[in-house]
């Protein structure tokens, strides 16, 4: 989600950013970009015949990037105008060899005139390299054009590498009186349909997602996609004694789940074969790391960019206390309970509400 802020200044890389949103959910850990190539004569680009000769995104993780799928979408009769063209590009072109080759060297090797960025990779394997490759070609490089949308719109991606932990979302429903359980841990539905199919498409769009001992057990949770279609989170429970049992559909071996725990009892290599072969048990020793910290540096050494939690009240307010949390997305239902599990107490800045369905969405962010 781009937050507050409308588009601004440059149309074409406001287009580059509508197209990179396309990849969301299914490029990750690679970052969304998108790319579009304009013929400007040299940038000028308010002059009556500037127009886009080509466009893409990086659409799945593994497959070509924004700029090479930018390229060769040009129509072979547009191919010559390359060299008077800008290339509007979300985040700096690669410049190392992962899964595709580097997007720097296909510009170049292609000549394109110009190329305008909104973000310098954060990535070490780039960071600053592709654009010095580029400008050492002797094409022209802009950079910082809508830099704050060009965050926002990886904003998983740059903490990652900056905070190097996940991006973490704190998520819940509440009730008009401020209650997200039932007495007793009872589970209680809070929200509305429509709320429930939104949950599972940001599902579709995070890496992990997490949930703590109490949730787990009580309301035997999924954590899919099925509402919604999609790709299924990394399940991440902790689970600190081990109590959970084998048949919850956590460990039902649909889709990959980790447990991390704090047993002095036992370990990987004396685990009874209790839990499902894709459930994979990780100690933790909370007398030397009593805190989140070291969940979220091994889920970063795991490669995953962003966990939603989906609570209980204690996980999410853990988080809270600590903080450490990058966004809190609230659903408040008409409904009244009266008495229960008390919700936690909202932080942040309020930066976007709206209706979906019988529920109001409130998002905030940090202060």
């Amino acid at each position: 989600m781009i937050f507050g802020l409308q588009f601004m200044e440059n149309p074409f890389m406001r287009r580059a950013l509508e197209l990179a949103t396309l990849g969301r959910g299914w490029v990750s850990p690679n970052p969304m970009v998108g790319c579009v190539i304009v013929h400007d004569r040299k940038g000028e680009v308010d002059i009556p015949f500037a127009r886009i000769i080509g466009e893409g995104w990086h659409q799945r993780y593994g497959e070509a990037h924004a700029e090479r799928n930018a390229i060769l979408s040009v129509r072979p009769e547009d191919t010559h105008l390359l060299p008077e063209s800008t290339a509007y590009v979300t985040l700096e072109p690669c410049s190392h060899y992962g899964k595709q080759p580097p997007c720097a060297d296909l510009l170049i090797e292609r000549a394109v005139g110009r190329v305008v960025c909104c973000n310098d990779d954060p990535n070490p394997l780039v960071a600053g390299q592709g654009f010095a490759r580029l400008r050492a070609a002797g094409i022209q490089v802009e950079t910082g054009v809508m830099n704050e949308l060009g965050r926002q719109l990886n904003a998983r991606f740059f903490t990652f590498f900056e905070k190097k932990r996940p991006y973490i979302i704190l998520k819940w429903a509440e009730t008009t009186d401020g209650f997200l359980g039932g007495e007793g841990s009872k589970p209680v539905k809070v929200s509305g349909n429509l709320a429930h199919r939104l949950v599972h498409r940001w599902r579709s769009e995070e890496d992990g997602i997490m949930v703590g001992t109490n949730t787990a057990c009580n309301d035997n949770p999924q954590l899919n996609t099925r509402l919604w279609p999609g790709k299924n989170p990394v399940r991440i429970v902790l689970d600190r004694n081990l109590i959970l049992p084998a048949d919850l559909h956590l460990f039902d071996g649909s889709q990959p789940t980790i447990v991390y725990h704090q047993s002095v009892n036992r370990s990987l290599e004396s685990e009874p074969e209790e839990h499902n072969a894709d459930t994979a048990l990780f100690p933790l020793d909370y007398a030397i790391t009593p805190s989140l910290n070291h969940t979220l540096q091994d889920l970063r050494q795991r490669g995953i960019q962003s966990v939603l939690v989906e609570g209980g009240a204690a996980l999410l307010q853990s988080f809270m206390d600590e903080g450490v949390w990058d966004e809190m997305r609230v659903f408040r239902s008409p409904g009244l309970m009266g008495k229960g599990i008390k919700a936690p107490v909202v932080q942040g800045k309020l930066v976007s509400r709206e209706q979906v369905g019988k529920d109001e969405l409130s998002i905030y962010q940090p202060n």
